[in-house]
């Protein structure tokens, strides 16, 4: 969703099997561009997928939908290649059609008064449910690729950042770029929550977040003591108190360190 001074909405339509979101604008174009193309591969280059994640774009398509979308081509004299059903194409097309009259339904929305991307943004983070205690919108600020796995910098504002592990095929198959908004997910028992003067290092390990805030709320349940830490005005978290922090150490209003490691944040996008 986009926000200009002209109060210009726009957002994307997808379609869902059960849970899962299959039919994203990312894909759908994929879809029209094998079907221009003839083959998968120069259908990823031209939407700007490699050639992995188109791949298992296709297969995740031709499972959910119900039917086959694409149909791989062997032999001939190109050496094989990738057509489209027919209902795929009768799908894109209706896809097409939809997203036209959503927009257009967007645009009416733009005539409310200068709240309305405010509103939008709200119900559409409030509509997304997950287990995951701590969940954040951000920026992605830098990836450093490795063969493996790649590091991810997500920015929340506030100067507050944080780093998330991924495998190097989940940065492709995600689309994940410089410059481009993401979720952060991330339980509460993988938060360890520390006095401040807990005798840490400063100096923090590669692979570890670690965030300074003020405690905010505090329960206990005669096991476990779970805490909620405000790091910034826009910024909290919640994990778990130092199993060997001494009582006392961790009251309401105190400041407190959340520790936790870059290999258990989970990294989701909208589209």
């Amino acid at each position: 969703m986009t926000h200009t001074q002209s109060l210009e909405l726009s957002t994307t339509l997808s379609l869902r099997s059960g849970d899962q979101s299959w039919g994203t604008e990312r894909r759908m174009a994929l879809l029209a561009a094998i079907g221009t193309e003839g083959s998968i591969s120069a259908a990823a280059r031209k939407v700007g997928l490699s050639y992995k994640a188109a791949w298992d774009a296709v297969d995740m398509m031709n499972n959910l939908a119900g039917g086959l979308l694409v149909e791989r081509v062997t032999g001939g004299k190109r050496g094989g290649g990738a057509h489209l059903t027919q209902r795929a194409r009768e799908l894109i097309a209706w896809y097409q059609a939809a997203q036209a009259e959503h927009q257009r339904f967007m645009e009416a929305l733009s005539r409310f008064g200068p709240d309305g991307t405010r509103h939008l943004d709200l119900l559409h983070s409030m509509a997304l449910q997950t287990s995951a205690r701590n969940r954040y919108e951000g920026i992605i600020g830098a990836i450093e690729s490795g063969r493996i796995n790649d590091r991810i910098r997500l920015d929340l504002g506030q100067d507050t950042c944080l780093i998330a592990t991924l495998t190097h095929a989940s940065t492709e198959r995600l689309g994940l770029s410089k410059g481009r908004r993401a979720l952060a997910f991330l339980k509460a028992q993988a938060v360890r929550i520390l006095p401040e003067d807990s005798g840490e290092p400063d100096t923090v390990p590669e692979g570890l977040n670690r965030w300074t805030g003020r405690i905010g709320h505090r329960a206990d349940d005669g096991t476990l003591t779970e805490i909620t830490l405000d790091v910034s005005p826009t910024v909290r978290i919640t994990g778990l108190a130092d199993p060997n922090a001494p009582d006392g150490k961790l009251p309401p209003g105190a400041m407190a360190v959340a520790c936790f490691q870059a290999t258990d944040v989970l990294i989701g996008t909208i589209d």
